[in-house]
């Protein structure tokens, strides 16, 4: 805490659109807070041109960047991968270096995320780390975020099976805290576009039947888009208008947005979108009659709208679901039967009433809450193996 202006400085990194959209209320939060100096670092794909550049979406949004790092290769291989752990590592290092934050805010499990907890475990800066003790078997980010779970400090669940992996891995009870995933608090928070707000800010009609696409590279398979074919062939069957997400900055992402693109030119009703706001990614879900793909989002947001989700191939087995998440191998007969089960009118209506196990939109308060009341310096900072 600042000896000179009694501030609880808090130091929070974000390195993509996608976490970004879950730590837009958390940032918001803090920021207005009156015993909090907030201090915001972006990073990695926020600052490429090629993945929109959503640094400036984050200015526009009225947040200030204190500390900008650049660190993403212009690559498309795991080599590639590695060395952006490595540029950001030498980057954070120099900016959290000059920050010494109380705290160190990180999020969920991209593999850029790794840089910024070594730094803060060489600088003996506590972190505290949100969306812990999930299952993605298909994906490095399982891994990554086990390791963030090790080097942190202070733990935020979003489920109560989460709750209990954390548990199980010796982090004492006093810190962990089941809060529930913060991207929800959009759908309290937020003012999401109706469908003519959004086909007016999009330039497009969004029809009835559209399916929206969140497609990434399965980073953990040797062959990381191993199961595209499968799942192009699959879309290329369905009726309708087509929507993509762009992919996440893995290996292969280059070569999975240029199939994307190839696709999009065959099919007038076919769309590929850079990058999205949060509220506009939520206003198309909200307008879709479908999702198709592999990200976490159709897991944890979805079944919020009561979505149809067709959940593919291996990327996150594992995790928690909800009751309309249809899984499918990577397989174009086991899609296209998920897909017709998706569309089912009896299936859409078994999904009213339905719980989302990721929470209730209310995330972001509770973790603002223990942010600002935890102990600071060596009490948060040495840890014990909870054996209970």
């Amino acid at each position: 805490m600042h000896a000179e202006t009694g501030l609880r400085k808090i130091a929070a990194i974000t390195t993509s659109r996608a976490d970004y959209s879950h730590l837009h209320w958390v940032l918001r939060d803090l920021r207005e807070h009156p015993d909090v100096d907030l201090r915001l670092i972006v990073t990695a794909a926020h600052l490429a041109r090629g993945f929109g550049t959503v640094a400036e979406e984050i200015e526009r949004d009225g947040h200030r960047i204190d500390e900008r790092v650049e660190c993403l290769l212009d690559s498309d291989t795991d080599v590639g991968m590695a060395k952006t752990i490595g540029l950001a590592t030498l980057g954070l290092a120099d900016a959290l270096g000059r920050i010494r934050p109380d705290l160190l805010l990180l999020i969920a499990d991209r593999y850029e995320m790794l840089a910024p907890a070594s730094v803060a475990l060489a600088l003996r800066i506590p972190i505290a780390h949100i969306e812990g003790g999930e299952v993605s078997e298909g994906a490095i980010d399982d891994a990554v975020r086990n390791a963030l779970t090790k080097l942190s400090h202070i733990h935020f669940a979003p489920t109560e099976r989460s709750e209990r992996r954390i548990l199980a891995m010796g982090e004492e009870r006093w810190r962990v805290h089941r809060v529930g995933a913060p991207s929800l608090d959009h759908l309290r928070r937020s003012e999401i576009p109706s469908r003519d707000e959004l086909e007016s800010a999009l330039d497009m009609r969004i029809e009835r039947d559209a399916v929206v696409v969140a497609y990434h590279p399965v980073t953990l398979a040797r062959d990381t888009l191993g199961e595209v074919h499968e799942l192009f062939a699959a879309l290329e069957r369905i009726p309708g208008q087509i929507l993509f997400c762009f992919p996440n900055a893995d290996a292969g992402s280059r070569e999975l947005a240029h199939r994307i693109r190839s696709f999009c030119a065959g099919r007038q009703s076919a769309r590929l979108f850079v990058n999205l706001s949060p509220i506009h990614y939520w206003g198309l879900l909200r307008s879709a009659a479908l999702m198709i793909g592999n990200s976490s989002s159709g897991i944890m947001e979805t079944p919020t709208l009561g979505l149809p989700t067709i959940n593919v191939g291996t990327r996150q087995r594992g995790r928690e679901r909800a009751r309309n998440i249809l899984d499918a191998p990577a397989d174009r007969e086991a899609i296209l039967a998920a897909v017709g089960r998706g569309r089912d009118p009896d299936f859409q209506a078994s999904l009213a009433g339905m719980t989302n196990p990721y929470g209730d939109g209310r995330a972001s308060g509770r973790i603002v809450e223990v942010l600002t009341g935890s102990p600071l310096g060596e009490q948060l900072l040495y840890k014990r193996a909870d054996s209970a």
